[in-house]
């Protein structure tokens, strides 16, 4: 009776040991990570401007989906500078922050963990690339409001392609210096003009400004500029053989929630929705690419009401001009992406990442 026990417990113990294996082994690890990030883009925003989009809806394209809690350190509701940086150091911040935690002290962020490591690092945005989200990957300020302090950060190397608005910050600063001139001296090509028309680019160190703030919006001609400074910045930074990471931001998917006007906020989001769709193209090809889209916060407290002219439509309504403490999705393509699946605190989209590319 005891062999007969001890041979079912080693026949247990064994078929657990190799299940274990198994599974553990079938975690792939990837080697690019591209981080979209669309700035107030709650469940109702996707709801909403994708049932009335003509095109291939990217987010019905992801095979993984969970969702995030926002609240900051000291706010049910968070900002955009905590809600970013949490994505970056992994701590819970006060609003307003930038790469630094709750105690105002600096952490070190994913981008500078893997400059440790010789990837490359980029972002690019629809707002400055000096504006909260961005900021929150390459600096450490206690104030997002901080912007000249900002980009001066970008002289450190950690980030090696930004893409966005922001010419104010780097020539027109109140110390009177020039940062484009300083970056050169650092390496850095630096191209900027204020017409909002991308130009694609080979430099693999590259600050390119196409605005004096942020871009124009969707509505007032931008065009495509997302996707292809995206795909630009995908193809640098793609030429270093160790892996890279890229944050992609739909920053005016905010801005027109904090206007509480639905047409500027829906296109905002139908020009994510292109870059996603060509990101997950690209994606498809390479096969070591994870792709992460989420949100730091929803924006407006969006509602789609009843139409009592056509019940086949619906009436967008915003209840308040800021942002919302609901939970936000996450969406996940590629190797590592069952990782993102649940329901979770938004530092825990730091932590994944550093565990799928074997960051300390």
């Amino acid at each position: 009776m005891v062999k007969k026990w001890f041979a079912i417990s080693f026949a247990l113990i064994t078929a657990s040991a190799i299940f274990f294996s198994f599974t553990t082994a079938k975690v792939k690890k990837p080697k690019k990570v591209i981080l979209i990030i669309g700035d107030g883009m709650g469940l109702t925003q996707i709801s909403g401007a994708m049932s009335e989009y003509a095109g291939q809806n990217a987010f019905e394209r992801f095979p993984i989906i969970g969702l995030s809690k926002t609240q900051s350190a000291d706010d049910y509701v968070t900002d955009s500078g905590a809600g970013a940086t949490v994505f970056s150091i992994g701590k819970k911040t006060y609003n307003g922050a930038i790469g630094v935690g709750a105690d105002s002290l600096p952490s070190e962020n994913l981008f500078e963990k893997l400059k440790k490591q010789q990837r490359a690092t980029g972002v690019v945005a629809t707002s400055s690339i000096t504006h909260a989200t961005p900021a929150a990957f390459y600096a450490h300020v206690g104030s997002r409001s901080s912007e000249d302090e900002i980009a001066a950060y970008l002289l450190n190397g950690n980030c090696d392609i930004a893409i966005g608005g922001g010419n104010e910050y780097f020539a027109m600063r109140k110390d009177g210096r020039n940062l484009y001139q300083e970056l050169q001296q650092k390496g850095f090509v630096t191209v900027a003009d204020t017409i909002n028309a991308f130009k694609r680019q080979t430099a693999t160190k590259l600050v390119y400004t196409l605005a004096t703030d942020g871009m124009k919006r969707i509505l007032d001609g931008r065009g495509d500029f997302l996707k292809q400074a995206s795909l630009n910045a995908i193809e640098l930074l793609g030429q270093n053989k160790n892996g890279y990471m890229l944050m992609i931001e739909g920053s005016q998917i905010d801005w027109g929630g904090h206007a509480m006007d639905y047409e500027y906020m829906k296109t905002e989001l139908w020009d994510l929705n292109e870059t996603m769709n060509a990101v997950l193209d690209y994606a498809q090809k390479e096969k070591d690419v994870l792709v992460i889209v989420t949100a730091d916060h929803e924006t407006g407290g969006l509602a789609l009401a009843v139409n009592k002219e056509n019940r086949k439509q619906f009436v967008p309504k915003y209840t308040y001009n800021k942002h919302t403490g609901v939970m936000v999705p996450v969406f996940a393509y590629g190797p590592g992406a069952e990782q993102f699946s649940g329901i979770y605190e938004n530092t825990e989209v730091f932590y994944k990442l550093t565990s799928l590319l074997n960051l300390p």
